[in-house]
């Protein structure tokens, strides 16, 4: 039975152990994620595509149309870095346009999409 107690004390103390081990390793990646936060990243949202030849774009004014490759209620692509990221619609707030994000690319399909663009 006293071999039962000092097992017991070992596995509380292995327990705390852990707890702050966890807690010193969350510290340093609230550290470490602080680094990131401040890095400039371009984000860009895309309507569609169209190709013109200058003498079209030089003709193009106020009220002018231009045809894109989507249709009307499509999803956006959104892109970080060039990078497709997520897709989403237009949404108005506050008069303003915004996305809504409705599906994020998961990180495997992102790194397969960087590996089929080498």
């Amino acid at each position: 039975m006293a071999e039962e107690n000092d097992d017991t004390e070992v596995e509380d103390n292995t327990e705390e152990s852990v707890e702050e081990s966890v807690e010193e390793s969350a510290g340093q990646g609230e550290r470490e994620l602080d680094f990131i936060l401040d890095i400039p990243l371009e984000l860009s949202v895309e309507l569609g595509k169209t190709k013109m030849l200058v003498n079209d774009l030089l003709q193009l004014g106020q009220g002018s149309i231009i045809e894109l490759n989507k249709l009307a209620g499509e999803p956006l692509e959104v892109y970080i870095n060039r990078k497709l990221i997520a897709r989403g619609e237009v949404v108005v707030v506050n008069e303003k346009f915004g996305v809504r994000l409705t599906d994020v690319i998961t990180p495997i399909d992102r790194v397969k999409s960087l590996a089929q663009e080498e």
